[in-house]
This record gives C-alpha cells, structure tokens and sequence, in this order.
C-alpha cells in the first residue's frame, strides 16, 4: 500500500455508506483517501495509520457515499414539447398531436435544425442540474437525429460535455430509437443504414460506449434489432435495450442473448424474460419517470426480478416527451413510491448497480481502487435520498477528475 504521507486527500470524521454488503455497507465512523484519483484506503477512523497526507479534512459526521449514476438519459436534444404538453392536459390525443407535427418527429425536426452549439448550450445546464444533486456519471442516447450526419453531431456533443466538465459522459448510439420520416414503410433499409453506414463510422471515430435500440411494436421488430445488435458485436460495441415498456414483445429474452448491459423500462416482461436477463447478468433498469408521465398502470414485475437476482437499477429517462425529469433524486423517489423498491435498493440502483448497467467497473461503491467519486451529504441517514424531494441535502461532490 503507499504510505500515507503519499496520500492526495484523507476525508475524515464520516459515516460511509460504502454500498459493499448489506445494509448501505455503512461504516459508523470512518475515514477515506485519495490517490492519484482513486480511493486507496476505507475503513474505520480507529484503524487510519497515524502517517500525515497531503491534506486531510474532517467531513464533520457527514455522510459519504459514491457519487450518483443516471444510467439512461436523452438530455441532448432541440426544442421542447411543453406545448404538447399543455394541449394533452387540454384534451388532444396524442394522435393529433402527432398529425399536427407534434411528438417525437417534433423533436426530431428541432434537433436537425440545431446547431452543435445550440444543442449544447442547451444541455449543459441538464448536465449540470444532475451534478448538483449529486450525480458524476450519467448515460447520454442520440435517437432524435436520424440521419447519419445528426447523430454524429448528437454524439460528439454528448463527448464534449464530458469534455468540458468534471462529470463522466458515456454515450449511446440510438439511431434505432424510431423509423425516420424519410424512411416511412421502409424500416428495413434504415437499419440496414444504420449497419452499413453509421455504425462502422461511430466504432471508427470512438464516439459511442455502447448501442442502443427501441424494439416494439412502434418502433423496431426483434429481427430488425438482432441485425443491428449482430453488427454491433462485429465491431465490439456492446448493447443495450429499450424493451418491453408498451407489450411484451420478448424484449427482455432479446437483450439476453446478446448479453446486453441493461434491458430498460420492462413493464410488460415476461416471466421468462426476467429468467433470461438473470442468466445473462443483464441489469433491468426502471425509469419511473415515463411510467409517471405516460400514466402506465403495467408495473415492471419486481418481484420476479427479485426472486431470479436481476440487479435492479432506476434513471431518469430524462426526455422532452415522455420523461422531462432532470432530477435523479426524483426518480428515486418515484422508484420507491410507484414501484415500491426499499431506499436501499434505489440508492444502490443510482450508483452500484447503475454502473453495472454502463459496464463500468470502477465506480458505484466505495472500495480501494474505485474511482474517488464521492458525494458528501447533509443527512441522518442514506435511506433519505429517495424520501426527501427538493431538499439540498448535498454538501459537496469531490469527483475524481477534479482532484
């Protein structure tokens, strides 16, 4: 072990939830240091050696734990629909929203026409009102492009966010998030755009950390999404799903044999389907804040997920159509309300299992050797970060890029 006097940072006088083990992994009183961006000692501040660090600071009896994962966000896009919004609570179906321009093609209109700049300028306050809740990692999709050249601009604008600020950015091709206008009654040709073209030009230019499709009925068929996914391995990106939210069209089942990262959203999967992802180790996230706005009533089948040992994970979904929630906290909340997940489980499905969702293996708990991603709070116990909404409970973030 390095000596301490080598230390970059020793954080003392807390309560650590370390999320290794039962109940939170807390650690009553306790102590932390950083090396080089990466924790190199937890444990009880009985046992820290007696060695000086470069800087040490009591936390004051405040709680330390990973900072927050949002494992599923769409936060880069133009426009907003608001109005839509205001015209459902008004009395407009959803189809003449859509006959008038409106629903995701209006979003997808907005995005082409902005600028990258536009668009960023646009998300980085989303960006930044997760970090201030407490998140230093969050998942941005494309899918509101849809044509190669919008996707791309999509994507290099989610990598220049990571760019220009201390939270890390994992991205996520979603150009099968919908069939385009362009492409109306030909969805085979656009995946095979998809395949042919865009893919191989993303895996070339290091631009997203893994692939992303929406397989329903309105969206993408099973087989149209085994081709992309097929493709998708051929160039070493790994997968993930948007499956089974409106009917099961075996969604869950289709993100196991390709052994994807997470299968997202999962109202309607089957008992089988759930058999399939725990074999597989694909994690289930649950995005509460569609199933609030889209008023679903199909609850994902937890349970089964808890008796088969799917890890569960929660996220924003933050969207302007389905999911316009930039608030983690929220959806931990929202998690623990609609779906009746403990606190415990939320607070490790936005951090431990949330990184697992991302394939990330170096964050999510506090351990030697993890990232010092770390988040200090202002409150008696974790069990309060999905009970409390609107509360600043955040004390600071200390995120490993800033040190």
């Amino acid at each position: 072990m390095v000596p301490f006097f080598a230390m970059d940072l020793v954080l003392t006088d807390a309560r650590i939830a370390t999320l290794s083990g039962d109940d939170y992994g807390v650690i009553a009183d306790g102590a932390l240091a950083i090396k080089d961006g990466k924790i190199a000692w937890v444990g009880a501040q009985a046992d820290l050696p007696d060695e000086a660090a470069s800087t040490t600071r009591s936390l004051g009896g405040r709680w330390l734990t990973p900072a927050l994962i949002d494992c599923h966000t769409h936060l880069v896009f133009g426009g907003n629909r608001a109005d839509e919004f205001e015209q459902r609570l008004r009395g407009a179906s959803y189809e003449d929203i859509a006959r008038a321009g409106g629903g995701i093609m209006s979003t997808v209109s907005a995005t082409r026409a902005a600028s990258a700049d536009e668009l960023y300028a646009a998300a980085l306050p989303r960006v930044e009102a997760l970090a201030a809740e407490g998140v230093g990692t969050i998942e941005i999709k494309s899918g509101y492009g849809l044509t190669i050249d919008s996707e791309l601009k999509m994507l290099s604008v989610a990598r220049q966010l990571g760019e220009a600020t201390p939270v890390t950015i994992r991205t996520t091709l979603l150009a099968a998030h919908t069939v385009p206008p362009e492409y109306q009654g030909r969805a085979d040709d656009y995946i095979d755009l998809i395949c042919d073209e865009l893919l191989p030009e993303v895996a070339a230019g290091r631009l997203a950390d893994a692939v992303d499709a929406y397989c329903e009925s309105i969206a993408f068929s099973a087989s149209q999404v085994a081709k992309l996914f097929s493709r998708s391995a051929e160039l070493g990106l790994p997968v993930k799903l948007h499956a089974d939210q409106l009917s099961d069209g075996g969604g869950g089942a289709l993100a196991a044999q390709f052994s994807a990262l997470s299968a997202d959203h999962l109202e309607y999967t089957s008992t089988a389907g759930v058999a399939a992802m725990a074999a597989s180790g694909a994690v289930a996230v649950l995005l509460p804040g569609a199933f609030l706005t889209l008023g679903e009533t199909q609850l994902p089948p937890i349970e089964a997920m808890r008796d088969q040992g799917v890890p569960i994970a929660v996220a924003t979904d933050c969207n302007p159509g389905t999911s316009p929630i930039c608030s983690l906290r929220t959806a931990m909340m929202l998690a623990a309300r609609q779906f009746k997940l403990t606190p415990e489980e939320c607070f490790a499905g936005a951090t431990r299992v949330a990184a697992q969702a991302l394939g990330l293996d170096d964050r999510g708990t506090l351990a030697t050797g993890q990232r010092a991603d770390l988040a200090v709070w202002d409150i008696s116990h974790p069990r309060e970060l999905a009970y409390w909404v609107g509360t600043p409970q955040l004390s600071e973030v200390i995120l490993a890029d800033t040190l």
